[in-house]
């Protein structure tokens, strides 16, 4: 484990890299608009509780935390996520010197799941603490109770925090197996489970409907290879190809970020060979990834990453190429739905009737008209309808104007991005 004083790496020219990366988060987080999974997150900040249907609660009190401070706005739905990018950049400072903190920072990964508002943010800061207190545990083996601690904020995060704690089981049995002896990784594992429990609880008395979710996909799908090479082509540009190279390489030189990395990543292949895995499902393992890559010395691997990464910052912020619905920034997130959601208020509806979160999301954020979304019962977005004159919103690709008796098509509004077309929403005048 790095050892270097914190006075020295303040002033090297790369720790300076790496905060002048955080900031560029910081600054990207206040002007972005925000995305329909953040907006729906910012929903559940508003109803706190032990669970959710999609995830563990983690994400719902971060962005709580902020609001009160930032309002309800980007940043502040923001703020929290972003700190913990902060405190996920120390860690792997701390494991692997400051350059593996640059490379952490330098990844498209880190960039956007540690500054938009989603379970990741929290997940990825609890995984990099893990790997900062197993690192200790050689000196004082009562740093167990941290690797707990942080294996029980992981799965408060997202379910896939359990791999952490097989990684460390793993660690034990194929390279320190007189840990099998002592007492405190049974402890730190009880830790974790005190911490996890009131999720557990939640969904006991909720038909264990977010386990339901999650671990339903796993049979999911029949045999192919399209989704594996989907999976690592995405990897690729989401850690960089020079770093991704790396990393795998590193792994072979430190048996512990390889017991951390290997179980997740098998599962994911493995998954892979039947359904798509979600480029950012793997976003735990980018601290090993990054102290791993620190260890193996290839030439222009920091350089190349943050040519992708500035391609990519660009993009977002400036929109250099105007792709419109081509575009995942501007589709991905909430560009020109301000005005959007003026055009579907301009009629003074009592109330929007939809039929998908993301929709509901962006409506309740951006607008000040009631939202009800009329399915999925799970996700708590419904609600009685008032009385009076109601209008039906979708996003085109998503229409199910059928299920209700009498639909009449009203003029769509197109949602636009420097005059570009980014998607189109069909409304419909709803008869009593």
């Amino acid at each position: 484990m790095n050892r270097a004083p914190l006075r020295t790496a303040l002033g090297d020219p790369i720790a300076a890299a790496v905060a002048g990366l955080i900031l560029l988060r910081f600054v990207a987080g206040a002007v972005l608009p925000l995305s329909a999974d953040e907006a729906y997150y910012w929903l559940w900040s508003k109803h706190l509780a032990a669970g959710y249907y999609d995830h563990p609660p983690m994400i719902a009190w971060l962005i709580r935390a902020g609001t009160p401070a930032f309002g309800d706005t980007a940043f502040g739905v923001r703020a929290v996520p972003l700190l913990t990018g902060i405190g996920a950049t120390w860690c792997v400072w701390r494991v692997g010197g400051v350059r593996a903190a640059l490379l952490f920072n330098l990844m498209l990964m880190t960039a956007v799941e540690t500054m938009a508002a989603t379970p990741d943010a929290p997940l990825i800061a609890a995984a990099a603490a893990f790997l900062y207190a197993l690192a200790r545990v050689e000196d004082d083996p009562k740093w167990w109770l941290a690797v707990g601690a942080a294996g029980g904020l992981a799965l408060l995060s997202k379910y896939t925090g359990f791999f952490l704690g097989l990684g460390a089981l793993a660690w034990i049995v194929f390279a320190s197996r007189r840990w099998l002896l002592s007492p405190w990784p049974y402890l730190g594992a009880v830790l974790a489970f005190a911490i996890f429990a009131p999720n557990i609880w939640w969904n006991a008395t909720h038909h264990w409907m977010t386990f339901a979710f999650q671990f339903g996909r796993v049979g999911a799908g029949h045999f192919t290879l399209r989704f594996l090479f989907e999976f690592l082509g995405a990897q690729l540009l989401l850690a960089s190809p020079l770093i991704l190279i790396a990393g795998v390489w590193g792994l072979k030189r430190d048996a512990l970020l390889a017991a951390l990395v290997l179980p997740a990543v098998a599962y994911f292949a493995v998954h892979s060979l039947h359904d798509r895995v979600q480029g950012n499902w793997p976003c735990f393992l980018y601290p090993m990834l990054a102290v791993a890559a620190a260890q193996v010395r290839i030439r222009f691997t920091a350089t190349v990453a943050a040519v992708v990464l500035a391609a990519c910052y660009l993009q977002v912020l400036f929109d250099i190429v105007p792709l419109g619905r081509k575009d995942p920034g501007s589709r991905l997130l909430a560009y020109g739905m301000d005005d959007a959601v003026r055009q579907i208020e301009q009629g003074h509806p009592a109330a929007i009737l939809t039929t998908d979160y993301a929709t509901t999301s962006w409506l309740r954020f951006y607008g000040h008209v009631p939202v009800i979304q009329m399915n999925e019962p799970q996700r708590g977005l419904g609600g009685p309808v008032p009385a009076g004159r109601l209008v039906y919103v979708t996003e085109r690709e998503r229409d199910r104007h059928e299920v209700f008796k009498s639909a009449v098509p009203q003029p769509a509004v197109v949602r636009r991005r420097g005059g570009v077309e980014v998607a189109r929403y069909d409304c419909y005048l709803l008869s009593p």
